[in-house]
């Protein structure tokens, strides 16, 4: 098909012959067209036809400072007059990467209890970030003489990234059945969410117990010596926002200690505020060895990620520098002069309107009303969260937890259904929940909005969900 002939073409059927959309079903895009986006502004977004939606997803968990901020394409304009360009290979440097360094330092050492951490390299998206962990892992035990120290383990239910070695870590099938993943040397741990996989009169506290001592199984079945890593998000966004039990956490780092095992958590999600802090490191007093993040740092202005080491990674490789050479390792854009202009004003705004205490006081208020208002309802099983990160989770029977029959999809339903009330959820990947996690700028009376058109949607279709259940 010729240019000439798209002329005589609709947006949407242009869009079906030229666009290649991620994580989407061709077929469905085919037959039903593309749901087009025209403006957003605040935590509302509209589509071509003028419908206006409470988005309680910020994108993808991303626009945490919410659309179209002035000051963010002022910061823009101004960045790109200045500097529209310029690299880190070979030392090179400019100075908006250089102060938005800092302030992330900064900000896990004084703000989350990570003073370990040491210095930050920059990418473009968290899957390349979570690459860039694994690749240092690898590095960091070859300096170290311990070439056979290479294995990760992940979970079951965690997310980390669509690129060859993040995906491998990711813990969730659907991203790995058509690709041949994970790639070897990749581990897969139980899933740490208590309400689906803990057994019948199970304890959270024997649950943990449990979890812990089937980590311990695997590395000793693969011997401690080849297990290089460990990778957590603090809560497990897109497996459902699991939140892993109380005393997890403690338990594990005392293990990875005792084994040499490096931690990595991954704040892709979690950070610049989602949780009701700065980082999930500080809400579950993690120590990171390494630590990667993306989405809230520039609040999706600009595609930007960081991974960060601590002091035990960067001396190993600053020792090494005189004889091993340059860290082979590095992106077109990283450390870009604009995105680093637009974090550095996406972390001011954060700062000055207080964001991450407007999540932490608005969190448990969406929390709170989700619960009462989906509490009658017959096929929610359980609501969750910690700050502005909320799951609903969905199960055909309520007293045994059982879930929906594999491939019935309520949560797809449902999400269905309440974009046509007009709010945006996700249906996520791993088990049957829908996702929240608005701008944190979300006002109360938005928030009341956003559950009150989802609890109606979701008790609207409970007759179709009946039928998905069997009851």
């Amino acid at each position: 098909m010729n240019m000439e002939t798209h002329g005589n073409f609709s947006l949407e059927d242009m869009d079906r012959l030229s666009v290649f959309h991620p994580v989407s079903s061709i077929a469905d895009v085919t037959a039903n067209g593309p749901t087009i986006v025209s403006n957003a502004e605040g935590a509302t977004v509209r589509n071509r036809d003028g419908k206006t939606f409470i988005d309680a997803t910020a994108g993808l968990w991303c626009v945490n400072i919410g659309y179209g901020r002035p000051e963010i394409a002022e910061t823009a304009a101004n960045a790109i007059r200045q500097l529209s360009y310029a690299h880190l290979f070979a030392g090179r440097s400019n100075e908006a990467t250089i102060r938005v360094a800092d302030r992330l330092l900064g900000l896990l050492r004084e703000h989350s209890g990570a003073p370990q951490m040491a210095r930050v390299f920059f990418g473009s998206s968290g899957s390349d970030a979570n690459d860039t962990a694994y690749k240092l892992i690898r590095h960091y035990n070859n300096l170290l003489g311990r070439p056979q120290k290479k294995k990760v383990i992940a979970q079951l239910g965690g997310y980390h990234g669509l690129t060859y070695a993040s995906a491998s870590l990711t813990g969730i099938p659907a991203y790995h059945m058509a690709f041949d993943l994970p790639i070897d040397g990749v581990l897969h741990a139980q899933s740490p969410h208590y309400f689906r996989f803990a057994r019948p009169g199970e304890s959270e506290t024997a649950f943990c117990e449990r979890l812990v001592a089937g980590l311990t199984a695997t590395i000793e079945r693969e011997g401690a010596e080849t297990i290089a890593a460990f990778i957590s998000e603090p809560i497990l966004g897109t497996g459902g926002v699991l939140i892993p039990p109380a005393g997890y956490f403690e338990k594990v780092q005392a293990l990875l200690a005792k084994h040499d095992i490096l931690f990595v958590v991954d704040e892709v999600i979690t950070g610049f505020g989602r949780t009701g802090n700065w980082f999930g490191t500080g809400t579950f007093n993690l120590k990171p060895d390494i630590l990667t993040t993306a989405k809230g740092i520039t609040s999706a202005y600009f595609p930007m990620s960081a991974t960060i080491v601590s002091d035990r990674i960067w001396t190993a490789l600053e020792e090494a520098s005189p004889k091993a050479g340059p860290v082979m390792h590095g992106f077109t854009y990283s450390g870009h002069p604009v995105g680093s202009a637009i974090a550095l004003a996406n972390l001011d705004i954060i700062q000055r309107e207080g964001l991450v205490e407007q999540s932490a006081a608005n969190g448990p208020y969406m929390l709170d009303r989700l619960r009462a208002a989906l509490a009658d309802h017959p096929f929610v099983g359980q609501v969750r969260g910690r700050g502005l990160m909320i799951g609903v989770e969905f199960t055909a029977d309520k007293a045994s937890r059982l879930p929906f029959p594999t491939g019935s999809n309520p949560h797809r339903l449902t999400a269905k259904a309440a974009e046509a009330n007009g709010v945006l959820t996700r249906a996520l990947p791993f088990l049957d929940a829908n996702s929240f996690s608005p701008p944190l700028t979300i006002t109360r009376s938005e928030i009341d909005r956003a559950v009150d058109g989802y609890a109606s949607a979701l008790f609207s279709i409970t007759g179709e969900l009946r039928a998905l259940a069997g009851t």
